[in-house]
């Protein structure tokens, strides 16, 4: 039953039993029917009808009574029907549970707020995060409970339903030991609002994870493994402030066209600019069979026809960031911290190349990276980073009548070339193989995911290489 119907009904009764037996007398059904014809709660016609309505024969033991107990259940039951179809029709505001969690809406449609909440719990051994340098290779000890992500949002639109809002409160962020207890307070991560009267051309503002790459902008909630690949921290550009065009062309054609064109302040989550450069970023995104390609991971929902994307993106800007986080402006390993480097020291070309698909349970995709970044500091260099990682799972139930419906397995390969952390003029190569089961309890809104990685090191300035093991188990829900 709808929740605001189940409450409505509720109220009525409760009011009329409240009426029935209030001030150590009981109100006749005339005083009650009268008190809802004239507040609108019932019509003329179910008032007649209320009102003159045959009463049962009273037990001739005793003396019939003209009037009918406003208690009695027949007489209780029709009204509150009365009163619900009343409240149907007129009652502004409608609640309901969907996919993006609760929902209040106007029944016009105009305003419409989404509230829900998430939580990633998360067991992990021995590596909390993807180890860089043979030292945390070798670091071998220690298992880690965390929650990874505990996160609130709220979404929807106002005014016309082409006019969207959204926000997302990162309510308890990771940290380690040595970290300030600052690191972990609460902090908006994404806040954004839309213009979208039309699906050709549309207008962004705000703070999100700009639209460069589908493994970085993919909800850390729609993933296919436990967490993204060794590349995401090296090419990602995350959340940036900052304004964009986006649009959907040729709609259900071959030539099916996404666009997304914004300027940026490149500083990250949460900070202005402090200079006149600026981050220019762009994506066209080809849905080659003429079927819009969602971004999320896995194919649950079991797509019906084939339906793939092909993608091209570029950035660039100039400041004090070598790479960008949830966190925000921060640097590669070896290079200047932004707190120390100079206005503009940095400028980053970024360019990548993306596919996905998705078919009666199959899922794949694949991203190819390139980054170069410019030091005008005293180091006076310039450095090319590259990887790449691909990816895929398999619903075995659509051919193995006895496989669990639920359960996904999966692949994913990344290699990754970056300069080394303690003499650029050195390269790091690393690899990852990591395995995947998914069980989906409610498709990607609670599921549970075990992961296994095999990953490797070959550091180039010390000439030696390492590898390591990692499993992760984690359940993820929102509602």
């Amino acid at each position: 039953m709808n929740v605001c119907l189940a409450w409505r009904r509720g109220v009525v009764a409760a009011f009329i039993l409240f009426l029935a037996s209030s001030g150590g007398a009981r109100a006749t059904d005339e005083e009650l029917l009268d008190i809802l014809l004239s507040n609108g709660s019932i019509t003329q016609e179910q008032y007649d009808h209320l009102r003159y309505r045959e009463p049962d024969p009273a037990p001739e033991t005793e003396v019939a009574d003209s009037r009918v107990d406003a208690a009695d259940p027949v007489i209780r039951e029709e009204i509150a029907q009365a009163v619900d179809e009343k409240l149907n029709k007129e009652f502004p505001v409608k609640a309901s549970y969907g996919s993006k969690g609760f929902r209040l809406e106007t029944r016009d449609g105009n305003w419409q707020t989404n509230l829900q909440w998430r939580a990633q719990l998360r067991v992990t051994r021995p590596y909390q995060g993807d180890p860089r340098s043979l030292t945390s290779f070798r670091d071998e000890d220690g298992t880690s409970f965390q929650a990874r992500r505990l996160r609130m949002k709220i979404g929807g639109h106002g005014y016309r339903p082409w006019l969207k809002y959204y926000f997302e409160v990162d309510l308890m962020p990771l940290r380690d030991a040595d970290d300030s207890s600052a690191t972990a307070s609460t902090r908006v991560i994404d806040w954004r609002a839309d213009i979208a009267k039309y699906e050709a051309i549309g207008l962004r503002v705000g703070q999100w994870k700009i639209d460069y790459n589908r493994e970085r902008v993919d909800s850390s909630g729609r993933q296919q493994f436990v967490e993204r690949s060794i590349i995401n921290r090296i090419f990602t550009i995350d959340r940036q402030m900052g304004v964009q065009l986006r649009g959907h062309l040729f709609e259900g054609t071959p030539a099916d066209l996404r666009y997304y064109a914004g300027v940026f302040n490149g500083q990250g989550r949460g900070v202005t600019n402090d200079d006149d450069n600026m981050m220019y970023v762009g994506r066209l995104q080809w849905n080659f069979l003429g079927r819009d390609l969602a971004l999320r991971q896995t194919d649950v929902e079991r797509t019906e026809k084939p339906t793939g994307s092909l993608s091209v993106a570029a950035s660039t800007t100039k400041g004090r960031c070598t790479r960008w986080s949830s966190s925000g402006c921060g640097n590669l390993d070896g290079f200047t911290s932004p707190a120390a480097a100079s206005d503009g020291q940095f400028r980053i070309d970024q360019a990548q190349q993306g596919f996905a698909f998705k078919w009666r349970g199959f899922s794949a995709q694949q991203e190819f990276h390139w980054k170069r970044v410019e030091d005008r500091g005293p180091a006076d260099s310039t450095n090319n980073l590259y990887g790449v990682y691909a990816q895929s799972g398999y619903f075995f139930n659509e051919i193995f009548d006895w496989f669990p419906e639920p359960l996904e397995l999966a692949y994913r390969y990344a290699w990754l070339e970056e300069p080394n952390g303690t003499d650029r003029s050195f390269d790091n190569k690393r690899q990852e193989h990591s395995v995947a089961a998914n069980w989906f309890i409610a498709g990607h809104n609670n599921k549970v995911t075990l992961d296994y990685s095999y990953l490797t090191l070959d550091d180039g300035f010390a000439n030696d290489d390492t590898d390591g093991h990692r499993v992760r188990l984690q359940w993820d829900v929102s509602f």
